[in-house]
């Protein structure tokens, strides 16, 4: 895995992600949260970036160009 992730074009999204669940985990240790596409295979959670605060959950929808569905809103 390499340090810098190229980012897929706006509003799509990328294709080994295709058909995965968005998901946001917390960190045990510090509470940081992360957003994501959760690998159930694998468990691993792929493009990941971190929540400051609900404006960055809605930009990671926009970025992808899903529909959020569920949560708070």
């Amino acid at each position: 895995m390499g340090l810098f992730v190229k980012r897929p074009d706006r509003g799509k999204v990328p294709e080994e992600c295709a058909g995965m669940e968005v998901r946001i985990q917390s960190s045990a240790c510090t509470g940081e949260k992360t957003i994501g596409f959760f690998d159930r295979r694998t468990g691993r959670l792929m493009y990941g970036e971190l929540v400051l605060g609900e404006e960055d959950i809605q930009r990671f929808y926009e970025r992808y160009g899903i529909e959020k569905t569920g949560g708070p809103k």
